[in-house]
């Protein structure tokens, strides 16, 4: 392995309650009786996923698809600016893989706003030579194109990937793209059967050691 792959929400930074919130919110304005549990739906799906998929069951009148994602965007960006933190085990993770001469790089549904947002609030923006947004590719995962894109602009072979990942469509793309996949799911979903398709589950990236990149 000679690169590391990072998703952002919930992998590393403590967002996903974030956007549970804006999304209640948000979506709540418009009649969807959108709940803590029903959001865990949608769970790592680009912000144009959810919103279409939230319109298909319970469509809205006079805002667009655009006008609402645009407000959740604006919800959440500001709620990770004054609230948000890091997942445990970041650091020491980042850490690990660059003492050991690995570059970096974070592929996330998030768009590029909210990357730039939450890495640059905890520092560490720098330690990263690839940001990579699925806003920029025709598919959100599971789709793999987010990797696939981010593997090309390092200049890896998918072989010499590691990603780490939260959420199944996370790890389904990541698989898909060729990478060796460490899951760290949220503690709810930590015996779902889907995360099998990891190569390696931990419940924390405290967890982690460089024995499990091999």
């Amino acid at each position: 392995m000679k690169a590391a792959i990072f998703d952002m929400d919930g992998l590393l930074i403590d967002s996903e309650p974030l956007w549970r919130e804006a999304e209640i919110s948000v979506f709540g304005s418009l009649g969807v009786p959108l709940t803590r549990e029903l959001c865990r739906q949608t769970l790592g799906v680009r912000l144009d996923g959810v919103v279409r998929h939230w319109y298909g069951k319970y469509p809205w009148q006079n805002e667009s698809l655009e006008v609402v994602e645009d407000r959740i965007l604006e919800v959440v960006s500001r709620l990770i600016s004054e609230r948000a933190e890091p997942m445990p085990g970041v650091r020491e993770t980042i850490d690990l893989l660059r003492e050991a001469n690995y570059e970096l790089a974070v592929a996330s549904s998030s768009p590029m706003q909210l990357i730039r947002t939450a890495l640059e609030k905890f520092g560490i923006t720098d330690f990263f030579s690839v940001l990579h947004s699925a806003e920029a590719e025709d598919e959100g995962k599971p789709d793999p194109a987010v990797y696939l894109t981010t593997m090309s602009r390092l200049g890896m072979d998918p072989t010499h990937c590691i990603a780490f990942e939260d959420s199944v469509p996370g790890v389904r793309a990541a698989k898909s793209a060729g990478a060796r996949v460490i899951a760290v799911p949220d503690s709810e979903d930590l015996s779902d059967p889907r995360f099998a398709d990891a190569d390696v589950v931990l419940s924390s990236l405290t967890e982690f050691s460089l024995d499990q990149l091999q």
